[in-house]
């Protein structure tokens, strides 16, 4: 019988905290289980093991991206809506790096709750691409372009890659104008 107050809910979002912690490939069963107060065993009723566990996370971490893109983009076009959602990003990330490195992989095209999450973050993005009048194979070129370089400088800064002593939020604002400014032109240079 399923200990009270332990639910899938709880459990997941116990873990989503725990990877935030300790980062997402230190996550284990068995610290959580510690974290829950309860045995291990008494997991297995709520997540299908590490592999469910990790679906849960990614889904839910896809989902709360998006959300987060989402705000960031609303009422803006362009330059404004690029370097808005980069900056929601690069916080974002800061704040849960265990479910930003879950939102990392691509969704199991079989399983249609990581789709719907991957979707909807990659929909705020490809509408935004819009703006520069992108569409089609030049918007997933723009889109990949763009998470690359965010994705990049986000995991360099979180692991302390940057050790020179120049101000790096200006890096960063250097770069998203520089991926703003590419954009423009995106089209006109294939």
């Amino acid at each position: 019988m399923p200990r009270a107050g332990l639910t899938q809910e709880r459990v997941v979002v116990e873990a989503e905290n725990l990877a935030d912690e300790v980062g997402l490939s230190r996550l284990t069963l068995a610290e959580l289980a510690v974290r829950l107060g309860v045995r291990l065993p008494s997991l297995y009723k709520h997540v299908r093991g590490m592999d469910g566990l990790q679906r849960e996370l990614s889904v839910r971490a896809k989902a709360e991206l998006a959300e987060v893109l989402g705000r960031a983009a609303v009422g803006r076009a362009r330059e404004d809506a690029v370097v808005a959602m980069s900056n929601a990003y690069r916080a974002w990330a800061a704040a849960h790096p265990g479910r930003y490195a879950a939102t990392v992989r691509a969704p199991n095209p079989d399983d249609v709750a990581e789709l719907a999450a991957a979707a909807a973050a990659t929909g705020i993005v490809l509408d935004v691409l819009a703006g520069y009048g992108l569409t089609g194979t030049d918007a997933i070129d723009a889109a990949r372009m763009l998470r690359a370089s965010l994705h990049g400088f986000v995991t360099l800064e979180a692991d302390h890659g940057f050790g020179l002593p120049v101000d790096v939020d200006r890096s960063f604002g250097r770069m998203v104008d520089a991926v703003s400014r590419s954009l423009a032109t995106w089209a006109t240079t294939t």
